[in-house]
C-alpha cells in the first residue's frame, strides 16, 4: 500500500492513533511519585513562612495557575494568587514581597517571559519553586530557583499535589492520606481507560469539526467551561485550537456566558461545553439547559459520564480537569489527522523575534 493509500486507510475509523499506554501510565505514575519530594519542599517553605503564594505563568502555564487557584479558593484560607507573568513584569504587584513564594512551571525551560519573571522575583528577594520539564535548560540553573523539580508533562497534576499538601499543612485536608492512596492506586489506569473509551467518540467529533470548519473558515468555535475546567477551557482554546491547529476560537466562562456571548449565538454556531464536577458545576449546567433552545451545533462533554474506578465520588471534582484532558487528548490526535498538519508546527511562535 502506498503512502497515500495508507493515510486513507487510517482515517476510515478510530484506531487509538498515537497512543502509547505504557508510556502514559509511566508518565502519570511518575508524576504521582513526586509527592514526597513536593512534601519535603513545602515543609521547608512552611517552616520559613510566607506572606503569599503566587502561581505565575504565561499561556498554558498561566492557565494551569488559574486551575489551581480556583481549586484552592473555596477550600483554603491560605493567601493564594494567580498572576500572568507578562502583566507582573509590566505592572508588578505591591503585595508581592521578599517574603512571598513564586510557584511556576515551564515546559521548555527558556520561555522569554518566564526567564524575565524569575529574574525580577529573585531581585525582589522572594523564593522560587519551579517545575521544569526540560533538563539543562535556562530555568534549571541553580541561580534561577530555590526549589526545583525536573519532570516532564503532568503540569496540572503537579500543581494540585502542591495545593493539596499546602491545605493539609494548614489543617484543611484531613483525609489527605486517603486521597493520595486512591490517586496513586487508580488515577493513571483510570485516565488511560478514559482515553480508550473516548477514542471512537473523539474520532467522530474531530471529523465533524473539521468538515464544518472547511465550510465555515471564518466562523470561530466557542469553548465554554467553569471552575477548575475554566483554566482548561481557556488553555484548550488558546494553546491547542488556536496555536496548534490555527482555528479561530474563543473561550468563555459559564458565569460570563449570559452576559454577552448568549446574544450572538445562532442555530449553527459551533460550541463545545465542558462540564466538570467541582463546586461550579451548576454554572455549566445552566448553560447546558439554555443551549438547546437556540443552537443545534453544540457538544457537551461531561466528566461525570466517565468512570473513575477506585476513586471516591467526593474526590472526582479535584480531577475533573484531568478527565477532560484525557478526552481532549484523543480529539487532538484526530484533529491533527483531519487537518493534515502536525500540531508541533507554528506559523509565528518562536519562529522569529517579536
Amino acid at each position: 500500500m502506498n503512502d497515500r493509500m495508507s493515510i486513507w486507510a487510517e482515517i476510515e475509523g478510530p484506531c487509538l492513533r498515537d497512543f502509547d499506554e505504557e508510556k502514559k501510565l509511566e508518565s502519570i505514575n511518575g508524576a504521582l511519585a513526586l509527592r514526597r519530594d513536593i512534601e519535603e519542599i513545602i515543609d521547608e517553605i512552611w517552616t520559613e513562612g510566607f506572606d503569599g503564594i503566587y502561581f505565575m505563568g504565561i499561556g498554558g502555564t498561566y492557565a494551569s495557575g488559574m486551575q489551581v487557584e480556583v481549586y484552592m479558593r473555596g477550600k483554603s484560607k491560605l493567601p493564594v494568587y494567580v498572576e500572568n507573568a507578562a502583566e507582573f513584569l509590566t505592572t508588578g504587584n505591591k503585595r508581592f514581597t521578599e517574603k512571598s513564594l513564586l510557584i511556576y512551571s515551564s515546559v521548555s525551560g527558556n520561555t522569554k517571559e518566564m526567564v524575565e519573571l524569575v529574574k525580577k522575583v529573585k531581585d525582589i528577594g522572594a523564593r522560587v519553586f519551579a517545575f521544569i520539564d526540560t533538563p539543562g535548560s535556562v530555568l534549571t540553573s541553580p541561580e534561577m530557583q530555590d526549589h526545583l523539580i525536573v519532570y516532564p508533562a503532568n503540569e496540572q497534576l503537579k500543581f494540585y499535589m502542591v495545593a493539596n499538601y499546602l491545605m493539609y499543612k494548614n489543617g484543611e485536608f484531613d483525609d489527605y492520606d486517603e486521597y493520595n492512596r486512591e490517586m496513586e492506586s487508580y488515577l493513571a489506569e483510570d485516565l488511560v481507560k478514559i482515553e480508550k473509551m473516548s477514542d471512537s467518540w473523539a474520532y467522530d467529533y474531530a471529523k465533524k469539526k473539521v468538515d464544518f470548519l472547511n465550510g465555515h473558515k471564518d466562523l470561530p468555535h466557542y469553548f465554554i467551561g467553569s471552575g477548575n475546567l475554566y483554566g482548561a477551557t481557556y488553555s484548550y482554546a488558546m494553546c491547542y485550537w488556536e496555536e496548534q491547529m490555527w482555528i479561530r476560537t474563543k473561550s468563555i466562562s459559564c458565569q460570563e456566558f449570559f452576559h454577552g456571548m448568549q446574544e450572538i449565538i445562532v442555530a449553527d454556531t459551533p460550541i463545545t461545553l465542558f462540564i466538570g464536577e467541582d463546586e461550579q458545576r451548576p454554572l455549566a449546567e445552566r448553560v447546558a439547559k439554555f443551549l438547546p433552545k437556540v443552537n443545534a451545533n453544540y457538544t457537551i462533554i461531561d466528566t461525570r459520564e466517565y468512570p473513575l474506578q477506585g476513586i471516591s465520588d467526593k474526590y472526582r471534582g479535584s480531577v475533573s480537569h484531568l478527565v477532560m484532558r484525557a478526552v481532549n487528548a484523543r480529539v487532538d490526535t484526530y484533529m491533527e489527522l483531519f487537518l493534515r498538519h502536525p500540531l508541533s508546527i507554528r506559523r509565528y511562535y518562536r519562529q522569529f523575534d517579536y
